[in-house]
């Protein structure tokens, strides 16, 4: 089956067509800046050329005709006919309380999701735009919503419910909901291919650490507690986010700095974080070369970064009462020894054994192995692929129909 794979931002519309006979990417691209001066399209189609289209793009309708008019073009595209695509998948943030697994897109869907706005305010309006677009041009398609929150709807209650008094959590669903579930999903399978073992009896913490970064624990396969919570604010340290702090600083920052709930909001989810602490940037690379040029802070940011880290891997292997992997994925995850190798350290007494040379490698697109042979625990770095997740639970839903 051939299934268009899209992530819609506000300004964007990420794409992908796969094959899912063979998991095959035949074609993907990026609308830019859509409804903005300067849009245009960056197009790749598998053995040819990038093709770009500058072209003005008013909204997300306009952008997915040009999609698949790009899609049938004779030189630069992959396929002869629209009909070819036989379904569509969107990539959804955050599903609220209402979504608990992926679904095919109906008026009564469309009309639940609008509810879920509240939860992801930078996001769901942008998929909604999105999906709205893929209708408007394609409304014989069946399309299909795969969520981000969906993986860890699993947890239980001790895992998922906070302090707050029970009926906050009654009348305003307030919980935790987790993100990148898509991609924990992933490499948790994936780990469990690398065990060659049954999903049922394995213990797996995985990282997914990036600008945005999340942690999860999956035992048996499934979610039993993950970093992010009520909002993707929760957790760790990221690019311009704080993750965990004390619920007091909140207020006290407020107080004296004269900020109102917004201003706070845009603080704690915009100037923190990795760029917060280090004062220059969000991007680890620069970090890393500040570092590397003896900056203090930079230094620092990475340290907080790893310390934390090895903490959830610590309490999450509490939760599942051992740990037979730990898999890295995401920008960072995948591309910085260093962060793994902090995250790693000092944590002999579980088993972990880091093979130092296997972790300096470079760029890889497949699954490299970083513990030594002596490890009892393995420690991987698998390149995490939500979209193809988002095409198989497409296609799964779809072929029902």
């Amino acid at each position: 089956m051939k299934v268009l794979v899209v992530n819609a931002g506000s300004s964007s519309l990420k794409y992908q067509l796969f094959d899912t006979a063979t998991d095959a990417v035949l074609a993907k691209g990026n609308c830019e800046r859509i409804g903005i001066e300067g849009s245009r399209l960056v197009h790749k189609t598998a053995g040819k050329s990038e093709f770009i289209n500058e072209r003005t793009l008013n909204d997300h309708s306009e952008a997915m005709r040009l999609v698949v008019e790009t899609l049938l073009d004779n030189e630069v595209g992959c396929i002869s006919s629209v009909d070819e695509i036989e379904a569509i998948g969107h990539r959804v943030v955050h599903g609220g309380a209402y979504f608990t697994e992926s679904v095919l897109v109906t008026d009564e869907v469309m009309q639940t999701l609008a509810k879920c706005v509240s939860y992801a305010p930078l996001h769901t309006p942008a998929h909604i735009m999105g999906i709205k677009g893929c209708l408007s041009v394609m409304p014989k398609t069946p399309q299909v919503l795969v969520f981000d929150t969906a993986f860890h709807q699993t947890m239980p209650e001790e895992a998922f419910m906070y302090g707050v008094s029970y009926d906050m959590y009654e009348k305003y669903q307030i919980r935790r909901y987790g993100a990148h579930g898509t991609s924990h999903r992933y490499v948790s399978g994936e780990m469990i291919k690398l065990l060659e073992r049954e999903a049922k009896g394995t213990k797996i913490v995985t990282c997914h650490i990036g600008n945005g970064s999340s942690i999860s624990a999956v035992k048996d396969g499934k979610c039993i507690d993950t970093s992010m919570g009520f909002t993707p604010l929760d957790g760790i340290l990221m690019g311009t986010r704080c993750g965990a702090i004390d619920p007091a600083i909140v207020p006290y920052i407020m107080e004296k700095e004269n900020m109102t709930p917004a201003e706070a909001e845009a603080y704690m989810n915009k100037k923190c974080g990795m760029l917060g602490i280090s004062g220059i940037s969000s991007d680890s690379r620069d970090l890393e070369k500040a570092m590397g040029e003896g900056n203090a802070r930079a230094k620092l940011t990475f340290d907080m970064l790893g310390y934390q880290i090895k903490k959830f891997i610590g309490s999450y292997s509490a939760a599942m009462g051992g740990l037979d992997a730990i898999v890295f994925t995401a920008g960072i995850g995948e591309h910085m020894p260093l962060i793994r190798s902090l995250a790693t350290s000092g944590l002999e007494y579980l088993g972990v054994e880091i093979d130092e040379s296997r972790n300096s490698f470079g760029h890889s697109s497949t699954p490299v192995k970083i513990s030594s042979d002596n490890s009892k625990v393995a420690v991987y770095m698998i390149p995490t692929n939500e979209e193809l997740v988002i095409a198989r639970d497409t296609e799964d839903i779809v072929s029902k129909l």
